[in-house]
């Protein structure tokens, strides 16, 4: 099982680029199996999500070929819309085949994922939106079965702006007879280049980038090509390492995607000049208390909750961080305290004492972005750290102690068999 061993408090320095977004990719190769062509799609980061994603492709029928970011996806063979446990256990974003297939072929079969309980979970938002399209939805053995000769336009109002139902209801509306308006859909950047690319394959989507869809059904979508957004989570983490270790450039990024993140940076003492695709930031003499909460786009992303935790165990000062997306998202606090690191959490709240250094430490990964907050605070402590269960930080960011490396951090990656 492979480790990341960081020497810590090695200045970084220069530039790096910032790959495709993964949470934007995974719903627009799901779409891309509603056109019987090829599609292409660029700048795909090199993932385990995404070739978890593409032997899913590959499990329904299409033919993939992907090398050094470019992704080609024939769905004019698709024949078997199912999605397995053994897949979507592992992905959550597995999911959004859900309404692609179903839009398709009237029919698909779909795993709940791993951990879910059929109730009031975020994968309610899903199938109460395509009951409300004219879906029949049986549970049968862990599997979500959704059939509907074709599905009927209405409207659909989500109690929370959910990312992953917006997606899946928009996909599975834009081949849906008469007019559909999704109420209170998330407006993220990954939302609304999806639904840029269904317009692109012949849909007719309307408020892009608002919180009311307006989507008018077609008969058909043809294929279409796409190039990825750069990764703004990924880019955040990269943020965080640089207030605390040195000045660093971020290429090829949208710097709008993170303006309340460059906000609170600035606000921690760094200094950040912005172009209108890099960032670079310097960091502060002393690392300023700030408190943040998280919430759905244009908030704070619940997604870099972890390495903001992370950033303020060395302020000068108390701050505190709820998470209001995610209530149980802090399987990363044990492990900073191993560190050295003081935090205290309260239900949703972590409430971040900060400490003049922290300590290298042996540390285990939990999701991908508690593992980002890991390798950061890695970075920043004296000595040597060890992180263990890397597999999910493979999840999410592509080559990056590769990137780290090359800013000059002492980062490497060891095969181990404990």
């Amino acid at each position: 099982m492979d480790k990341i061993l960081i020497e810590g408090q090695k200045p970084l320095s220069g530039s790096v680029k910032i790959s495709g977004a993964k949470n934007a990719v995974l719903p627009i190769m799901t779409a891309a199996l509603m056109a019987k062509g090829k599609s292409v799609i660029t700048r795909v980061p090199d993932l385990r999500d995404t070739k978890t994603m593409i032997r899913l492709m590959e499990i329904v029928g299409a033919k993939c070929t992907f090398d050094s970011g470019r992704l080609e996806i024939d769905g004019s063979t698709v024949n078997n819309p199912e999605a397995p446990y053994d897949l979507v256990k592992t992905m959550r974003a597995s999911f959004y085949v859900l309404g692609p297939l179903l839009a398709r072929f009237g029919t698909v079969k779909v795993s709940l994922p791993g951990g879910c309980a059929w109730g009031p979970r975020p994968v309610d938002f899903h199938l109460k939106g395509l009951e409300k399209l004219g879906a029949k939805i049986t549970l049968e053995s862990g599997y979500i079965l959704a059939e509907a000769k074709r599905l009927k336009g209405t409207e659909i109002s989500f109690e929370f702006p959910s990312v992953g139902a917006t997606g899946n209801i928009a996909m599975a509306a834009v081949t849906a007879e008469g007019r559909t308006i999704i109420i209170n859909a998330a407006c993220e950047p990954e939302i609304v280049q999806l639904c840029e690319y269904l317009n692109d394959m012949g849909a007719n989507i309307n408020g892009i980038g608002t919180m009311r869809l307006v989507i008018d059904g077609v008969d058909s979508l043809h294929s279409a090509d796409v190039d990825i957004i750069p990764d703004r989570i990924e880019a955040g983490t990269f943020l965080t390492a640089g207030a605390l270790l040195g000045e660093i450039t971020l290429e090829d990024i949208i710097p709008q995607h993170l303006d309340l993140v460059l906000l609170k940076l600035r606000e921690a003492g760094c200094r950040i000049l912005t172009t209108t695709n890099s960032v670079t930031i310097s960091p502060a003499d002393s690392i300023q208390p700030v408190d943040m909460t998280t919430a759905v786009y244009p908030g704070f992303p619940t997604d870099l909750q972890a390495q903001w935790v992370a950033l303020m165990s060395l302020a000068k000062g108390s701050s505190m961080i709820t998470d209001t997306v995610y209530h149980d998202r802090f399987s990363h606090v044990p492990e900073l305290n191993r560190f050295g690191a003081n935090i205290k959490l309260e239900n949703n709240t972590a409430f971040v004492p900060g400490v003049n250094e922290l300590i290298g430490a042996p540390v285990m990964s939990t999701d991908i972005r508690a593992s980002a907050s890991l390798i950061v605070a890695g970075l920043a402590a004296k000595g040597t750290t060890e992180v263990s269960r890397i597999y999910h930080i493979d999840r999410g960011y592509e080559q990056i102690e590769e990137k780290f490396r090359s800013l000059g951090a002492n980062i490497q990656r060891k095969n181990s068999s404990a």
